[in-house]
């Protein structure tokens, strides 16, 4: 067929509404920007995946659902970068944010809470369906752990409920992840894979 893989939308998947200036929260939440279990680790995992999937129906669900990871990647970034935005030097100062600004400034930059930067060792491609799908669904479990330690520390609500939200897309991606396993087990069951 000639429909497009994905059409890009200048727009946020959700609205994101950030209330105060808080580096310290947004030291928290760029775990999401570029932690193990962080968003860009989960859209490139799926979309390094994709290919070696069994099913055109498993490779379209990685697919789409790397391609709404990054999507997230980019509200994650959005939210870092509204917290920090209007804070002065001295409101950066002693917070966990300060060690980021020495290197970033205030632009976003994938590392996690603490520091470390992303890296492609986060993520795991195997050729094995089996494998993949269950490490992906791994994945959706520890993200979602981590969106509801950042709503526990959040004390922005705008920005709680933007985690709220990714939070719950983390649910459905489980969802989806195991049915696309049941689908795929079956069909290297029929094919006598193993």
């Amino acid at each position: 067929g000639g429909e497009t893989m994905w059409i890009y939308e200048k727009k946020l998947q959700y609205p994101v509404r950030v209330d105060t200036t808080n580096p310290t929260l947004a030291a928290m939440i760029i775990e999401q920007f570029g932690g193990p279990d962080g968003e860009l680790s989960a859209g490139i995992r799926y979309l390094t995946q994709r290919w070696t999937m069994p099913t055109n129906q498993a490779k379209a669900l990685l697919t789409d659902i790397g391609t709404e990871e990054l999507a997230h990647w980019e509200i994650i970034g959005t939210l870092v970068w509204r917290l920090v935005k209007d804070a002065t030097v001295d409101q950066i100062k002693g917070t966990p944010f300060e060690a980021h600004y020495v290197n970033h400034g205030k632009s976003p930059f994938p590392h996690n809470a603490a520091g470390e930067a992303w890296t492609a060792g986060y993520i795991q491609s195997k050729a094995d369906p089996i494998a993949d799908l269950h490490e992906d669904m791994a994945a959706e479990e520890k993200a979602r752990a981590t969106y509801e330690y950042l709503i526990r520390v959040s004390d922005d609500p705008g920005v709680t409920d933007t985690l709220r939200f990714l939070r719950q897309r983390e649910v459905v991606h489980f969802q989806r992840f195991g049915e696309a396993l049941r689908i795929v087990q079956e069909e290297l069951d029929r094919k006598k894979y193993y």
